[in-house]
């Protein structure tokens, strides 16, 4: 089977690099491209104009969200009402799953759906955990497996694992429990599910490593991981650098910053991805008696940061920056981590960020930061064949339109999608087609958003059974003006 797609802009792949392609043409046959450039003359049993519109590779989303989104609840608060999002020393002991399996699979689906919706073709699925009994497990994540079959996801995929959890006392001072036996348990769990899972759906299922924060492992947890990972060969993603009182836990624990803890523990290596990892010595925010030398051992090793710029502006936190990572030789891709996961936006804000710190108009190039969302993607992952339009690579594809009013004036065609924020209208993964018409084939979408707001009330309001002080969500979570019932 032989499709084909034409547009006014493409952006293929040639000499290394990305390059435009005025009035272009991508074809592919079964899961595979096989041509890109002008008009294709061989045979195509399916050719879709797309008009005035961009072709270009799917988005790689390193730290992509798999869940309801809790940052529309969180992101505001003073430190005293965020001690509330945290578990309590008495709700250790009771502890229990907010959701059933076939709940906890709905919003997973409807993760999936949202990825797809915003081009998002490979993705590496990140969830709360605070709602958890204690972390993810391998039945949901085999339902996971089977919603990403049906839909046509891409994913590197493995249940969360952690040695501790964040809890406060009644007097609302943090600490972090430690549980022996689900550090044990969680970590065969996830090898468990590597071994089972990866390759499934044709390859397009791959399996991951994904301990939580850096903090919630024990030096025996990052060791173990470390192992597994070149036993299983596949990727580690482990969030770090990321708070302050991330930073301080591990100063406390083992004398020195986040970057270096994971260094230590062989964590840090080419396939390894950290999101965040903005807390390291030399930033304005971090006291230290060196400089650049955590952002030295990220480039050293090869290990990629995942730039999340959309929940690092929502929560007041920074990279300094995208551009002296970049001149560094670190390697840097992008995940949303947050609702939306909108790829264009979150390069967008990363670009506005990276200007704001270097106080340079030219700084946050959208070239290098749409390199880091298809190129650099792939290269964390080991992969050639991701990222990129280019002849023998998947056929992951995704246009964007530039025929509505709203988008504006054409100027470039990269800078239009992220600045004029263009829609994303048709996505292709391994060659299917899973969004038409800005819509996903077979998802009745007015269904999903009505459950999906039901299960967000459900998460919202389970906040006070956690608080130390179980305060109401009303008070834990105001609204932004007072209310007013009407008469």
């Amino acid at each position: 089977m032989r499709s084909s797609l034409r547009a006014r802009h493409v952006i293929g792949y040639a000499d290394g690099d990305h390059c435009l392609i005025p009035d272009g043409e991508v074809v592919w046959e079964d899961d595979r491209i096989i041509h890109v450039g002008g008009p294709f003359d061989g045979r195509v049993d399916r050719r879709t104009d797309c008009g005035e519109a961009v072709v270009g590779p799917g988005f790689v989303d390193l730290n992509a969200l798999a869940d309801v989104d809790h940052a529309i609840f969180d992101s505001f608060q003073p430190a005293e009402l965020l001690a509330g999002q945290d578990w309590s020393t008495g709700y250790v002991g009771r502890r229990a799953e907010l959701f059933s399996r076939s709940e906890l699979a709905f919003g997973r689906e409807y993760a999936l759906v949202q990825l797809l919706l915003n081009g998002v073709t490979t993705a590496l699925p990140i969830a709360a955990e605070t709602y958890r009994r204690w972390a993810e497990t391998e039945e949901e994540f085999a339902d996971l497996v089977a919603t990403a079959g049906r839909l046509g996801n891409r994913l590197y995929l493995g249940p969360s694992y952690r040695s501790g959890v964040p809890v406060v006392d009644d007097a609302g001072r943090g600490s972090i429990h430690w549980d022996a036996a689900e550090e044990e348990a969680g970590l065969k769990a996830a090898e468990r599910f590597v071994e089972q899972y990866d390759g499934a759906h044709g390859g397009r299922i791959r399996g991951l490593l994904a301990p939580a924060r850096v903090e919630t492992q024990t030096a025996a947890s990052l060791t173990a991981t470390a192992a597994a990972a070149a036993r299983l060969g596949c990727p580690v993603r482990l969030h770090a650098a990321q708070s302050h009182e991330e930073v301080s836990l591990l100063r406390a624990t083992y004398g020195t910053r986040p970057i270096e803890v994971l260094d230590r523990f062989g964590i840090l290596g080419p396939r390894t991805i950290v999101p965040h990892a903005w807390a390291v010595d030399g930033h304005s925010e971090i006291s230290s008696d060196t400089v650049g030398t955590d952002v030295r051992r990220l480039a050293d090793t090869g290990t990629t940061v995942a730039y999340c710029p959309l929940p690092s502006g929502r929560y007041g936190m920074v990279l300094e920056s995208f551009d002296r990572y970049l001149a560094a030789g670190v390697r840097m891709g992008i995940g949303t981590d947050t609702f939306p996961p909108d790829v264009l936006r979150a390069l967008d804000l990363g670009s506005m960020l990276t200007k704001a710190v270097e106080r340079r108009q030219d700084a946050g190039s959208l070239t290098d930061l749409y390199r880091a969302a298809t190129l650099g993607g792939a290269a964390a992952l080991g992969r050639d064949d991701l990222g990129r339009l280019a002849v023998g690579a998947q056929a992951d594809l995704v246009v964007m339109d530039l025929s509505d009013l709203r988008t504006g004036p054409i100027e470039d065609p990269v800078r239009t999608i992220v600045l004029n924020h263009a829609p994303v209208v048709r996505v292709v993964v391994d060659g299917r087609t899973v969004v038409e018409d800005g819509r996903v084939p077979g998802v009745d979408a007015d269904a999903m958003r009505r459950r999906a707001q039901e299960h967000f009330d459900t998460y919202r309001h389970s906040f006070t059974d956690r608080d130390h002080r179980r305060r109401p969500t009303a008070e834990l979570m105001p609204p932004t003006f007072a209310v007013r019932l009407p008469a």
